[in-house]
């Protein structure tokens, strides 16, 4: 739901239409008027049953970096009246002190084996991270948030194939180099929303640039013909996925529109896999072929066999995001069919 809050004030900014944004607000208020009787129940029992322990008490990073990234931004855009800030500070402080580390202070998890690496973590942690720092000019945010990029990077990039694999066990000579498509979407939103608020002058943004344009040139040599891209991205027999698609077309255009890809080589694909997004949303607003959650797999037939399901909240905020950032490209770059191909021209 933390990218799905994101989504819609992105939604609002591309549009001008105030309701997108009015729905992330009256969210985040509601869960803000709301937090101190859960948070009461937390205390007087640690163990309660109650739908908010994860604002009250993340467990994981899965509960604490989306949202919190989330509420910075909608902090930072100026539209809320509730005070955020305990909250997000409960977050970060998650992130920063309890979440598992390995010995050089990689984020990491204990499951499903030890000192385990999850791609999906990055995201899970960093963009928050990121966001703090932009929101109070702390330095420290920036340099942690450079660090796990680069730490998980090392241990995960294939750089022959610009893709990442989805986990990596410390324990394990071989590891399970499965490139899962909606993890690799976490991977390159990742870096996208880094570079969004990392200032110029940072020593490890340079680093960070060069990583989206690899990782952009790994992803876009994997897309079908038909626009989308596969849920294991470099087996063509795997099903195609709608939100790691929706993911990459907003990380292509939001690059091309920051001036970080070069419009030329990306905007028709961009264009390509919206148009794929777009035949699954459907007249009901719902977002089909999306891969419900999922775990580490150490075999293919794993991934393969995932559900797929329209109540898989996965797709929501990807699709949203999508469809924002492209409007945005399309504002400020036109296109032509050129020699029987769509090309972009140039600014308008």
């Amino acid at each position: 739901m933390g990218v799905t809050y994101a989504s819609m004030l992105l939604a609002s900014e591309a549009t001008g239409d105030a309701r997108y944004a009015d729905y992330t607000n009256k969210r985040l208020q509601f869960i803000a008027e709301q937090l101190p009787y859960f948070r009461a129940q937390v205390l007087a029992d640690p163990k309660a049953n109650t739908p908010m322990r994860s604002v009250v008490a993340p467990h994981a990073l899965d509960d604490a970096g989306a949202m919190c990234a989330a509420m910075i931004k909608a902090s930072r855009a100026g539209g809320m009246k509730a005070n955020l800030r305990p909250m997000i500070d409960n977050y970060i402080d998650y992130i920063q002190t309890k979440e598992f580390r390995l010995t050089d202070g990689t984020l990491a998890r204990n499951r499903p084996q030890p000192n385990t690496l999850w791609l999906d973590d990055l995201f899970m942690s960093v963009p928050a991270l990121a966001q703090m720092g932009k929101l109070t000019g702390d330095r420290k945010y920036y340099d942690e948030a450079v660090k796990q990029v680069m730490q998980f990077s090392k241990r995960m990039f294939n750089t022959q194939k610009g893709l990442y694999m989805h986990g990596w066990v410390e324990g394990m000579a071989v590891h399970p180099e499965f490139h899962w498509g909606r993890a690799n979407g976490w991977g390159i939103l990742t870096t996208v929303e880094l570079l969004d608020v990392l200032p110029e002058n940072h020593p490890g943004r340079p680093a960070i640039l060069d990583l989206l344009k690899a990782h952009a040139k790994g992803l876009a040599a994997q897309q079908s013909g038909s626009g989308f891209w596969h849920q294991l991205l470099d087996r063509n027999d795997s099903y195609l996925e709608t939100s790691a698609t929706a993911i990459y077309v907003y990380c292509f255009a939001r690059a091309i529109n920051r001036g970080w890809l070069d419009p030329l080589a990306y905007a028709p694909a961009t264009l390509l896999g919206w148009n794929a997004v777009a035949t699954k949303v459907t007249q009901a607003g719902q977002v089909e072929g999306v891969c419900v959650g999922t775990g580490m797999g150490f075999d293919p037939a794993f991934y393969y066999h995932r559900p797929i399901n329209p109540y898989a909240a996965h797709g929501y905020g990807p699709a949203l995001l999508a469809g924002a950032e492209v409007i945005t490209m399309i504002k400020n770059h036109t296109f032509e069919i050129n020699d029987s191909s769509l090309q972009m021209t140039q600014k308008k």
